[in-house]
């Protein structure tokens, strides 16, 4: 039987900006260096190619020489034919991953795996529409687009199962992506640019993000008074992005960084906008805890635009110091999919998955699963 075409393409810069408090990589990539970011999506690609390990002898990995993908696929002992014409290893550009996609197109390959962000996946979307068919693994920041797998482990396996055969069906999905400059001065514009067709099978991949709705606001403010009335004397705060949060600050009178992390102590605050290497030096030796909210429409706690709370972070605080806030509307509209997690670390996913009291209104909260 003739082998399997699986097109690979990686971003390797995709989500460096995430770790070191950049919010996004596009146009950052030195800055992000500066900061000490260390590239991820080689990784995050290798743990979904390990789910396809035992189809080597039946598949033909299509991809490009170094970083976009030949040297990951070379070194796990795929069979790869290398295309041309991406010149750079490292720091690629839009116009490699055009240029690799249509190639993709043309030689018609069976499905594109490919591992990065929104802005990956609308450069893909620029190069073939619909014609071919794809699937995400999520390596970038923000990723607000239904087109990745939840996991890059879950994107190995819905691969392999398209690629036996034992998921032939496929939707067409969002791609979506945020002006990142605007983003950055806590801005969140989100535009619809088209649609990437996909494997059809529930339980692999992400839904869409949803934005917090106008009405949920007196939810938000009650829950920042149960939050605020529980916090101890001498323990600090992490608190997380997202307008949940900004509830509690916003009770305490403080500046806040909606899609940052800010640390507060006694009602005062000690600094805005933190990320990782910042987190663990205010914790180390002290009673800190984190407060975090649930990403709508997708249920991530962590590994959605806030990777700046990074695997150290959370194991220096420990899961008895996570304390979740959501509306109920939230997470009603997860329709009882449980809490979600993608730290990059795959231990420590393991590590977080049980049940955890989820604050959702002054007095009142619900027992939900991580897993």
């Amino acid at each position: 039987m003739e082998p399997k075409k699986l097109g690979l393409m990686i971003n390797p810069i995709a989500g460096m900006g995430g770790a070191v408090g950049l919010k996004g990589t596009d146009q950052m990539v030195a800055e992000a260096r500066r900061r000490g970011a260390v590239p991820m999506a080689n990784q995050r690609a290798r743990t979904a190619l390990t789910a396809l390990l035992g189809l080597r002898d039946q598949i033909t990995v299509y991809t490009c020489p170094g970083g976009m993908g030949g040297a990951l696929a070379q070194e796990m002992g795929f069979s790869c034919v290398l295309l041309p014409g991406v010149e750079s290893a490292e720091d690629t550009t839009s116009a490699d991953t055009l240029h690799l996609a249509r190639q993709m197109a043309e030689i018609g390959i069976d499905l594109l795996l490919f591992a990065g962000g929104d802005g990956t996946a609308r450069d893909i979307y620029t190069a073939v529409g619909t014609g071919l068919t794809v699937l995400g693994i999520p390596a970038g920041v923000k990723i607000h687009s239904p087109v990745y797998a939840r996991t890059p482990s879950d994107a190995g396996r819905l691969a392999r199962r398209w690629l036996e055969g034992g998921v032939t069906a496929v939707q067409e999905a969002e791609v979506l992506d945020i002006d990142e400059d605007l983003y950055r001065r806590e801005v969140i514009d989100t535009r619809l640019y088209g649609y990437l067709k996909i494997p059809l099978e529930r339980g692999y991949t992400q839904n869409r993000k949803a934005g917090t709705p106008l009405s949920e606001a007196a939810s938000i403010d009650s829950i920042a008074h149960e939050l605020v009335g529980r916090m101890e004397p001498g323990v600090q705060y992490l608190i997380g992005a997202g307008t949940t949060t900004r509830g509690v600050m916003r009770l305490l009178g403080l500046k806040n960084t909606l899609i940052g992390v800010d640390l507060v102590l006694d009602g005062k605050l000690l600094a805005n906008d933190l990320y990782g290497r910042q987190m663990l030096e205010a914790a180390r030796g002290k009673k800190t805890r984190l407060i975090v909210t649930v990403t709508g429409g997708q249920g991530f706690l962590f590994g959605r635009g806030n990777q700046q709370i990074t695997p150290e972070v959370i194991r220096e605080l420990g899961r008895e110091n996570i304390l979740i806030a959501a509306t109920r509307e939230k997470l009603f509209q997860l329709r009882g999919q449980p809490l979600l997690v993608d730290t990059g670390d795959p231990l420590l996913d393991q590590e977080l998955r049980g049940f955890y009291r989820v604050t959702t209104s002054y007095g009142e909260s619900m027992i939900c699963e991580v897993r």
